[in-house]
């Protein structure tokens, strides 16, 4: 079974928890899945399949810690073909029109390079959610069988 790279953007550690709780999960399930803390355009490239788990800050922006890797793959424009992935976006509904947009970007670009979702993305509204890491577990369940 391929591993899973986590990735995360999180400004006060509510994504960052999210992702610590998948990983713990996957590994609960016997899949390895690693968190990247520093995360950089050569591990995504390396990743079996990307993980990336990020809130949303400002008006749609992602986190500074995803920001400069994600800046990094828009100018390197590497192919993603054969990749697979999977997004859990992170915002608060009331942002309207920005809602998740972190998330949504990520997804978009590693789309745009050619990467296979493997499930829909996965919205995390700060206003209707009050166990983001239950969410993302019920949702990790439908993406294990597609590994």
């Amino acid at each position: 079974m391929p591993s899973i790279s986590i990735f995360y953007g999180s400004v006060y550690g509510n994504a960052q928890n999210v992702a610590q709780s998948a990983q713990s999960f996957l590994e609960s399930k016997d899949i390895k899945a690693s968190l990247i803390e520093e995360p950089s355009v050569q591990d995504f490239n390396d990743a079996d399949v990307i993980l990336v788990v990020s809130s949303t800050t400002g008006q749609g922006d992602l986190p500074p810690n995803l920001e400069w890797v994600i800046d990094d793959i828009k100018g390197q424009t590497p192919s993603f073909e054969g990749k697979r992935f999977a997004i859990v976006a992170m915002g608060d509904s009331s942002y309207g029109d920005s809602f998740c947009g972190a998330g949504k970007t990520v997804f978009n670009l590693l789309e745009s390079l050619k990467a296979q979702a493997l499930v829909p993305l996965l919205e995390v509204d700060d206003l209707e959610t009050l166990d983001p890491e239950a969410d993302v577990a019920t949702w990790l369940e439908t993406l294990i069988p597609l590994l």
